[in-house]
């Protein structure tokens, strides 16, 4: 009679489990479909996806990045799949504490299988509940990385896992000490141990077995049915949707979602978006309602684990900032999941005037429906302006995510519609898209001061002569120089500009530059939100570069190289675009160029994020100071696709920083402690950001009078030509 009970128990609770469960997967497929369609294909090529998406999932690659967790974590996910089979099990050991499997049951693989993965998980769980609870919010603040997680759905997830895992031992327990096991000493040690102290009577051991199988299938169906009910419980459902959203990330070669902006689309995604032609009431300008993300931006924030991950990569929130990307992609999520029911009745502000009287289980849902996207506490928004407008677009969050959300893009969406919609941003930022809109450049300097530098190179005493281009390139010409706004018009950085001329000069590349012709490239524009300035710089460009025949460039901003590389091809400008430390880098393995003069200093080099994370560009700068004499280096403790922030991404460099410590400042604060004598870098945003922050520590003698940034060209032609360092001139007012 108890096993029936027990049987008939768990049967029914089965299905109820799964019938709630396929609901519940039902209404986050309708709530995802909420969203307007992707900009690109999600769904192939399928080989190439798939095998990316497995290579993922099991490499366990970002996880690994922290790698005891990561290991943890690996265990933990194998056995999900694989110890469904002891649920099996226990489905019919409630009816017959004897039952066993068919084929497999007395298969020592499967028998050692079980106990390696159930013993290393429990192991792991263990490991990874005691770091949650070491690293709690209320143990060390802010700098817990599960701050704004649901605690109590990571602790109960947790405690299913180690319930069911016990309870699977347990059982093999009772089994081995019944002598009903049919697995050897040395596959299945734990159990046998646990077998030795457990009565092996069949009047205690088979009641025993069917109890501790219903406690485990409980359990087990209890856990789906808290996630049916739990649509946002990311810790739990990412089980489920993080494979699937690795599957479509943006790129099907696995390279994380960084480099290009996402294009504006029109309404039907068929073509970029025409602004002379757009329609604002029917077209995509961001995202100023939850419905305007794409499905993907709903699926990615269905997939959030809570992990924190992003969080504690964030240079914002590193600097007591309020933005927080797993909070940004949480508060989305749960804004979403609460507006998609009534959008799929085909619920609006219409229908609600209509029947005003309707009850909806005392919920506002015409302010539900209104509230806006981005906004103070006073006006209701779902993500505070100050979130918003903190990110510097480095990618930190993107690179971390083991589940690959595109938190860049959304947040671009949603500044897009705050810019060209509401026209609701920071009030410095006005002056940049005035500056960009007249002069072409972010400082709104003449056209003819792009040529400046050139005549300092041709009156200096060793000249260089620099070929402008005229109507076309010449055909000897190797590559154009692109020399960007700041590496034309900002003093600290046309130093690197003339010292990458210079060194190309010396290696006898012919190049060339487009002077007065060059204009801004657009990426303020675009990572501020106004596509329609950008879109207006880049065209302009493209048409430039293709009257002019340049299929090769050579560009010293990182922000230049990656909109050039990335971003142009969408309006029909493709080249093939290097970094000047790329190429300056190979010249010196060629032997065209080479550094004799000894620089005995010790340097630490900064990765600028989108010569880094964004393009993957880590090793050539390190390359060529390793080919320097006498140079020291030493890391900072975030570097690669680690570093950390300059704070001049994301259009940020023309932005006050108002809210907690400057970006710049506590990078320099870590340069400071490898006691570097130069700090290196090879982007010009960069080298002003820091240099600013280095001139303050300075001015507070917390710095060496000496301690300069420069760039790794500099160096390079130090090496070259013996020259002595430069004293830095005074940052531009």
């Amino acid at each position: 009679m108890l096993y029936l009970t027990l049987g008939v128990i768990t049967s029914v609770l089965a299905v109820v489990a799964f019938t709630m469960f396929g609901l519940a997967i039902r209404q986050i497929v309708r709530t995802v479909g909420v969203g307007r369609p992707v900009e690109a294909d999600r769904k192939g090529p399928f080989g190439q996806r798939l095998t990316m998406a497995i290579i993922e999932i099991i490499g366990h690659g970002r996880m690994l990045k922290r790698p005891w967790v990561g290991v943890a974590h690996w265990f933990v996910m194998v056995s999900f799949p694989l110890l469904v089979f002891t649920v099996i099990e226990a489905q019919g050991e409630v009816f017959d504490p004897h039952f066993h499997l068919p084929i497999i049951y007395d298969w020592t693989v499967y028998g050692l299988a079980i106990e390696f993965i159930a013993g290393t998980s429990l192991v792991g769980i263990l490991g990874l509940t005691a770091y949650r609870i070491i690293n709690s919010p209320k143990r060390i603040g802010r700098e817990s990385r599960f701050m704004h997680s649901k605690h109590w759905t990571a602790y109960y997830v947790e405690a299913y896992i180690i319930g069911l895992l016990l309870a699977i031992f347990a059982i093999r327990g009772f089994k081995v000490a019944s002598e009903t096991f049919p697995f050897p000493v040395w596959a299945t040690p734990i159990s046998h141990a646990l077998g030795a102290v457990l009565p092996g009577d069949a009047a205690v051991a088979d009641p025993a077995i069917a109890l501790i199988a219903a406690f485990k299938l409980i359990i087990s169906y209890a856990f789906f049915m808290v996630l049916a009910r739990n649509l946002t419980m990311g810790v739990g459902w990412h089980r489920f949707i993080a494979p699937v959203n690795i599957y479509l990330k943006r790129n099907a070669d696995g390279i994380p979602s960084l480099g290009a902006a996402k294009q504006m689309m029109n309404k039907d995604v068929t073509a970029p978006l025409d602004f002379e032609e757009a329609d604002p009431d029917e077209d995509p300008f961001g995202a100023g309602k939850i419905e305007d993300f794409t499905w993907k931006g709903l699926l990615d924030f269905t997939s959030c684990t809570e992990c924190g991950r992003c969080q504690s990569q964030c240079p914002a929130w590193n600097t007591g900032k309020p933005l927080s990307p797993k909070k940004v992609i949480l508060d989305l999520q749960r804004h979403a999941y609460e507006k998609a029911p009534y959008l799929l009745q085909g619920i609006n502000a219409e229908t609600l005037a209509e029947k005003p009287d309707e009850s909806h289980a005392g919920v506002d849902v015409l302010a539900l429906l209104e509230r806006p996207l981005v906004g103070t506490e006073e006006e209701g928004g779902v993500i505070h302006p100050d979130e918003l407008w903190s990110c510097t677009n480095c990618g930190a969050c993107v690179e971390q995510c083991p589940v690959d959300i595109e938190h860049i893009d959304h947040i671009l969406d949603m500044r897009r519609y705050q810019v060209m919609v509401e026209s609701n941003f920071p009030s410095e930022a006005n002056t940049l898209l005035k500056n960009l809109e007249n002069k072409a450049n972010p400082w709104g300097m003449s056209e003819d001061k792009r040529m400046d530098w050139i005549e300092e190179l041709a009156s200096q005493e060793n000249p260089v002569e620099v070929r402008v281009v005229d109507d076309k390139l010449d055909a000897d010409t190797e590559y154009l120089f692109w020399v960007g706004c700041a590496g034309a018009l900002e003093d600290r950085a046309k130093k690197t500009t003339k010292a990458i001329a210079e060194l190309l000069d010396i290696a006898g590349v012919k190049f060339a530059v487009l002077g007065g012709m060059e204009a801004c490239t657009g990426d303020p524009a675009r990572r501020l939100g106004m596509e329609y300035v950008f879109q207006m710089l880049a065209q302009q460009n493209v048409e430039t570069l293709n009257e002019a025949g340049v299929t090769k460039i050579v560009a010293s901003c990182p922000h230049c190289f990656n909109t050039l590389a990335n971003e142009y091809p969408q309006l029909g400008g493709t080249y093939e675009v290097v970094h000047h430390s790329q190429l300056l880098a190979k010249l010196v393995d060629e032997g065209r160029l080479t550094p004799v003069e000894s620089i005995d200093e010790n340097i630490t080099y900064h990765d600028p994020c989108f010569l880094g994370r964004h393009n993957k560009v880590y090793t050539p700068p390190r390359d060529i100071m390793a080919k320097v004499p006498g140079v020291k280096t030493q890391e900072m403790h975030r570097h690669k696709e680690r570093g950390f922030c300059c704070g001049a991404g994301g259009a940020r460099m023309w932005m006050e920083e108002r809210i907690g410590k400057r970006i710049n400042t506590e990078r320099v604060d870590e340069a400071l402690t490898t006691n570097p004598d130069t700090v290196s870098t090879a982007c010009p945003f960069c080298q002003v950001m820091l240099g600013d922050a280095i001139n303050e520590k300075k001015s507070q003698g917390e710095a060496k009078e000496t301690l300069e940034v420069v760039d790794v060209s500099q160096l390079l032609l130090r090496s070259i030509k013996g020259d002595k360092p430069q004293k830095a001139e005074p940052a531009d007012a």
